[in-house]
């Protein structure tokens, strides 16, 4: 199997070339798959965030 690699480092290694490189550039330009999205009806408050949310109420 040693051999084989040896006899084969330029085809192997640019094959995992390729690879690594292909990963690297899917986790950049991966989209966020816990996207946030709100639909709302007429006359509504919607609030959205993404951690705690605290609101008052003027009198």
């Amino acid at each position: 199997m040693y051999e084989w690699i040896i006899d084969n480092k330029e085809w192997v290694f640019s094959g995992f070339g390729v690879t690594i490189s292909l990963c690297v550039l899917g986790a950049v330009f991966r989209k966020k798959a816990n996207a946030m999205s709100q639909k709302s009806g007429k006359n509504s408050v919607n609030i959205q965030a993404g951690g705690d949310v605290s609101y008052k109420v003027k009198k």
